[in-house]
């Protein structure tokens, strides 16, 4: 629970910044996705509160990468999350080396509002049994969360995401400047990103028609851990316990 309130905070701040960026200053990119690569040119200067967004967002899923190794509990999608945090770091790294810095901002507005609302209903899912008796309004909270979250994350991650980013990257590039540099290579991993988007929606699919067919009743945490390694309730003395293992990202 505490790893989810941080993360929580930290999506809430990391999804306001970039709204502001985009929503609160004079750069277009929201509004006109081909404006991204308006007067490109390699080695352009990165606006310092751009920079800023990279720097914070960096610094983060670079801790995300040796957490799922070393820190959380392994589960069956331990593998593809490593993947999204490797493809992201690399992606951010990437942008800011070949100065897609103006896309990545808005892949970034696009992602974190769901992890927002991911954060906020695993919360309100612990509070709800907390001390032993049945908070109704957390319960309330939990299941609105669960809706708004997978509401936005077809709408940002599997609607806008393609007709603003995927549009602006793959064919806007090429008729503003049409011998840019690293081309494939970046698409290539928008596309993997895209790929995850629509792996994980398909859980969440999953998980609204076991709701629907009366299988799940209320919202709660149904993480699978792999079974080669799932956690012992009582783990020995010599065992380290895993700092990490009530919290995985992207799962109910």
């Amino acid at each position: 629970m505490p790893e989810s309130a941080w993360k929580f905070l930290f999506y809430l701040g990391a999804w306001s910044y970039s709204a502001y960026l985009l929503f609160g200053t004079d750069y277009p990119f929201f509004h006109d996705p081909p404006s991204v690569f308006y007067d490109w040119t390699p080695g352009m200067a990165i606006p310092r509160d751009i920079a800023a967004a990279y720097l914070l967002q960096g610094s983060f899923y670079g801790h995300s990468i040796y957490a799922t190794l070393y820190m959380d509990a392994w589960r069956k999608d331990s593998v593809v999350m490593l993947v999204h945090h490797v493809v992201t770091l690399v992606l951010i790294a990437s942008s800011y080396a070949f100065r897609y810095h103006n896309v990545g901002i808005l892949v970034l507005f696009l992602h974190d509002i769901s992890d927002v609302q991911l954060e906020f209903t695993k919360l309100n899912v612990y509070f709800k049994s907390r001390g032993g008796s049945h908070h109704r309004l957390h319960a309330l909270a939990a299941d609105l969360g669960c809706l708004s979250f997978s509401l936005s994350w077809f709408w940002f991650r599997l609607y806008w995401f393609p007709l603003k980013v995927l549009y602006a990257t793959s064919h806007c590039s090429l008729r503003s400047v049409p011998d840019i540099p690293f081309y494939f290579f970046f698409n290539a991993l928008l596309l993997v990103l895209t790929i995850l988007n629509l792996y994980w929606f398909l859980y969440i699919v999953a998980f609204a028609a076991k709701v629907l067919m009366g299988q799940v009743r209320e919202v709660k945490d149904v993480r699978e851990y792999d079974a080669a390694e799932a956690p012992s309730p009582k783990p020995s003395k010599a065992e380290k316990p895993l700092r990490n293992g009530l919290v995985k990202d992207k799962r109910f």
